[in-house]
Parts: structure tokens; sequence; C-alpha cells
């Protein structure tokens, strides 16, 4: 699993991630807070709170993590690959 921040303070920002995460067949979920909704849908990510940094979890494969995490580059504050936290990052 891989978990990073991200920032979608913006309506265009969400359509954006969330057409980038329809594209992958793996789960893509958003937490806020105890919160926690499907990323691939726009209503649900409108019910979390957008002007704080929300915590994403990709459960994928190295190969469809890496081409995921490159469509959502523009809004990842930060990353923590959960799986090999010693590893390499996966955007390298």
């Amino acid at each position: 699993m891989i978990t990073l921040q991200v920032n979608l303070d913006r309506i265009e920002k969400v359509k954006r991630f969330t057409a980038a995460a329809s594209r992958y067949p793996f789960p893509v979920d958003l937490c806020s807070g105890r919160y926690v909704v499907d990323g691939k849908s726009i209503m649900g990510i409108f019910s979390l709170d957008l002007e704080n940094p929300l915590e994403v979890h990709v459960l994928a494969d190295e190969k469809e993590a890496q081409d995921f995490l490159k469509d959502i580059k523009s809004f990842i504050i930060s990353e923590a690959d959960a799986a090999s936290a010693s590893g390499p990052s996966v955007l390298s």
C-alpha cells in the first residue's frame, strides 16, 4: 500500500484527481480525519474538508502505482510508501 498527502483545494483539482483515479482498476481511498471515501467518487470527495491536505491510500502493484502517481504528481504534498518505508521512492 502506498500512502501520501494531496491537496485538492479547488473544484478543478477534484475533477482531475477523480478522472485520474477512475482510469485505474485498484482502490484509491481518501482520508480526512476519521472519514474515508472512495477516491473515484467526486461526491465523496466533496463531503471531506478540502481546506486541509487529504491522505491517499493506494493498493496497487508497482507498475500501476507508478503510472497513477505520475498522473497525480501535481497534487502530491508528501509521500510515505507504507509497503517499504526504507525502499526507493515510487516517483523516481
